[in-house]
């Protein structure tokens, strides 16, 4: 029976995302990702909230949890490497914001966004005390500027041993990281510009957001 060929993105090199400190802010950022394993036969995916650990190997780690009751975690092949996708921004590029469009008309619309693609062996961990490390950094991670923030000890030690009974921790050993920002860079300055403009004149906030990224990006190179 063939596997499916996992963790391979397509990237030209002008959507290459080099810059590793800005890949680990996008995925802290996002704080998300979908984990895609292979069964024997179908694949399947589930969405996380991840801890990227850099602390160990050359990549570091992925660490997460999922409910005991998701079977992923049972059906996941151990010989075949899973695949976690964190999605960013992303927004519909309109040709009508080129100036190029005027002068020669060969434009056509396109898809700009960020991804990060984590390729690597994917461990599962029932342990309690496994499992209550990876729960306290995700708490800590999204308690820590709140005012009055919840701490896991908070709540009863007894409930919270009962719920760490009903997830399944997850590791991903990562033995790639593939990371792509689709953000105009084939198209001219002056075509960026105008993509720019017209992303803000969008009523979604989120082409407002992918807007001041490529804004950012251009004023990095003047």
């Amino acid at each position: 029976m063939g596997h499916p060929k996992l963790g391979v993105v397509y990237i030209p090199a002008h959507f290459a995302a080099d810059d590793l400190e800005q890949v680990v802010a996008f995925v802290a950022h996002v704080g998300a990702a979908d984990f895609v394993t292979f069964d024997g036969a179908e694949l399947t995916a589930s969405l996380l909230p991840v801890i990227w650990d850099r602390s160990v190997g050359e990549h570091g780690r992925l660490l997460a949890h999922l409910a005991l009751a998701n079977q992923q975690w049972e059906t996941a092949l151990p010989d075949v490497p899973a695949l976690a996708i964190v999605h960013g921004l992303q927004a519909y590029i309109s040709p009508t914001w080129y100036p190029s469009t005027a002068e020669h008309g060969r434009v056509v619309p396109t898809w700009n966004y960020q991804a990060v693609h984590f390729t690597g062996v994917l461990t599962f961990h029932p342990d309690a005390e496994w499992l209550r490390g990876v729960v306290k950094q995700l708490t800590d991670k999204y308690e820590a500027h709140r005012p009055d923030r919840w701490y896991v000890e908070d709540a009863p030690d007894a409930y919270i041993e009962g719920q760490l009974r009903g997830i399944v921790g997850v590791e991903m050993t990562i033995t790639k990281v593939e990371a792509k920002n689709k953000l105009s860079q084939n198209r001219s300055v002056a075509d960026q510009l105008g993509a720019i403009e017209g992303l803000l004149s969008e009523p979604d906030s989120q082409a407002e957001e992918i807007a001041a990224v490529m804004h950012a990006r251009i004023a990095e190179q003047v």
